[in-house]
């Protein structure tokens, strides 16, 4: 299985993300510049977190421009996956690949701690390795993390069963407590917290390791070759 980890003047989990697969899967990872023109050959792209384009506008609304998101686009709407955290959730919002937007968080301040999660659905191929309703720690560093939409995207979500984690403690003022959504189709998933800073014990939590292997045994499956346990 191949990823690619997109990189944007501004991203700082770039390399996160990068020996997240690394060393979480052993799998080849390589870094794909914001002008790339062409994803065709990855399985899955990583949208990292960090600052794109110094967050000017607003978070991700500059980004959605650089040429490498049509190619991302087009590989969404061939079934690949891709996965944006934080920023990279912001610059999925902005793209039009998921829906709604991140606000300013409720208490206007940066936050930067543990979370604890709870797994809403387990049956995309981001989270098939957690159990529904599992409650799993994972850190957030986010200032524009407060997700909103209207009612009836909300409802649209609830129904789709696309909110794929809620905080347990809502840091940010999330409307109801979303912490990651996918699409429809359930390829495409965003979120606010950074597994990528939680695939060791070492780092205060392994809880984001099964993310990297859910993707891993999905993209297996769907070869026939054999799952990792």
């Amino acid at each position: 299985m191949k990823f690619a980890v997109l990189v944007f003047p501004g991203s700082n989990c770039d390399i996160d993300c990068y020996k997240a697969v690394e060393v979480a899967l052993g799998e080849t990872v390589d870094y794909v510049w914001h002008t790339a023109t062409d994803v065709s050959q990855y399985d899955c792209i990583l949208v990292p977190g960090g600052f794109s384009y110094g967050d000017y506008l607003r978070c991700g609304a500059i980004s959605r421009f650089a040429p490498v998101m049509s190619a991302v686009a087009e590989a969404a709407e061939q079934g690949k996956y891709v996965l944006g955290i934080c920023n990279g959730f912001q610059i999925l919002t902005e793209a039009g690949l998921l829906p709604g937007a991140l606000l300013r968080n409720r208490s206007m301040k940066f936050l930067c701690h543990d979370t604890v999660l709870k797994v809403e659905n387990n049956r995309t191929p981001f989270t098939r390795d957690y159990a529904e309703g599992e409650e799993i720690v994972i850190p957030i560093a986010h200032g524009e993390g407060n997700y909103y939409c209207d009612e009836e995207t909300l409802a649209e979500l609830k129904a789709n069963n696309q909110i794929v984690f809620t905080y347990t403690n809502n840091p940010n003022g999330s409307l109801a407590d979303i912490a990651g959504i996918s699409n429809k189709r359930g390829n495409v998933v965003g979120m606010m917290p950074h597994p990528e800073r939680a695939t060791s014990n070492l780092l205060g939590s392994e809880d984001g390791k099964r993310m990297f292997t859910s993707i891993l045994n999905a993209w297996r499956d769907q070869h026939g070759a054999a799952s990792i346990r």
